[in-house]
């Protein structure tokens, strides 16, 4: 058994002063003021000072990191990309597809349910593939950004049962942009089937926004990127988004993808409940400046920017970078932006154990200093400095 203490603990719904987390078997087994709760004798103490205790982060909207591109991946570069997320206070993750030739689709689909069924057999201190986030082939030749014309599909329910099949049940996100034809169906199964559809890469009108909530959407694919632009006399999707709360809104928050001020226009918006901090990371985050795939395509990296052919293309972000930004652009503390990075995704996308720290959840954790900045990592009990 282990016990951990610290200055404060973020549940993240609530603050826990001078506190004390019991762990056994990789899970809270109890957790308290320290003034209340009890070490048993011969349980390991570590005590992280004037730190604080958060749930572990979870970026549901990743492509990569540490030089490696999630759909090419093997087991080996797995590895690596999840002990360089644990380093960023990254416990779980949704790797995320990109639109490519569907053959490669489904292949990569593949491998990845295989790692995501190899992690749930393996506490190895790396943060955990919870499921799997497609984005694309079913969106906006309008507003693709950089995903390839030539493998962009129409929807249907042929289509994602392929895709479903391939993943062998574990596609938790899709992002789909609801004003096409066909799309209303796949939302419907989709939703049917417990995944998380998300309304993105999108020129929808208002309207059409509105009826792919109706059919089941309930998140937002990096919002404002690729999406329909907000008109004050045709709001579009993004009307829809910043409007209805039964929608939560993912952002990119490097103050590249969205300016600062929008960023604080959606916090604003959404609220401190619905809104939710992702990186849309390639195999270039955490790699110095030069070429490297996404998906099929290969980018190129200049001051701080993912490029492909002129236009954005993902980001070099880490999530736990994003959660220091939103406390600055958005003028949040701490508390409220480890939600945004824990909690908030772990409910959206109905992670179990996931994002809350409570008797019976995975003791994944993240040691923070008042600032945000990652000290240590906890994965199902297994601390890494």
């Amino acid at each position: 058994m282990l016990a951990i203490t610290a200055k404060a603990l973020y549940t993240p719904l609530e603050k826990i002063d001078r506190p004390m987390v019991l762990i056994q078997d990789g899970a809270i087994l109890k957790l308290g003021p320290q003034s209340a709760t009890e070490a048993p004798p011969k349980c390991r103490v570590t005590d992280f000072g004037d730190c604080i205790l958060a749930p572990g982060l979870l970026d549901m909207h990743t492509h990569g990191a540490a030089g490696y591109d999630l759909m090419q991946a093997d087991a080996e570069a797995h590895s690596r990309m999840e002990s360089f997320l644990v380093r960023h206070g990254v416990t779980s993750y949704f790797p995320t597809t990109v639109t490519a030739p569907m053959d490669k689709t489904l292949s990569s689909l593949e491998r990845l349910a295989n790692a995501i069924e190899s992690a749930k057999k393996d506490h190895n201190g790396r943060a955990q593939p919870l499921g799997i986030h497609i984005e694309g082939p079913f969106l906006s030749h309008a507003r693709r950004g950089v995903h390839p014309p030539e493998d962009l599909q129409k929807p249907t329910l042929a289509a994602f049962d392929k895709l479903w099949q391939a993943s062998r049940d574990n596609i938790r996100v899709m992002t789909i942009a609801p004003e096409l034809d066909g799309a209303l169906e796949v939302i419907a199964e989709a939703t049917k089937r417990g995944v998380c559809v998300s309304i993105g890469h999108s020129d929808a009108k208002l309207d059409e926004a509105r009826k792919g909530v109706a059919a089941g959407a309930r998140h937002a694919t990096h919002t404002f990127n690729a999406m329909r632009p907000l008109d004050h006399r045709a709001p579009g999707i993004l009307g829809e988004v910043l409007t209805n709360p039964r929608l939560t809104a993912e952002m990119i928050a490097d103050g590249i993808h969205v300016d600062p001020v929008v960023i604080n226009l959606i916090t604003k918006a959404k609220g401190i409940e619905g809104t939710i901090l992702i990186t849309d990371a390639t195999a270039a985050t955490g790699m110095p400046e030069g070429k490297y795939q996404l998906g099929a395509m290969e980018v190129e990296v200049k001051d701080g920017r993912v490029l492909h052919n002129g236009t954005l293309a993902g980001s070099v972000l880490t999530l736990d970078r994003a959660v220091r930004n939103v406390m600055n652009f958005a003028n949040w503390d701490l508390q409220n932006a480890i939600r945004a990075a824990s909690f908030n995704p772990a409910k959206t996308t109905g992670a179990p154990n996931k994002g809350l720290l409570q008797p019976g959840a995975d003791a994944d954790l993240v040691v923070l200093t008042a600032s945000g900045e990652v000290k240590a990592t906890i994965v199902k009990g297994v601390v890494v400095q």
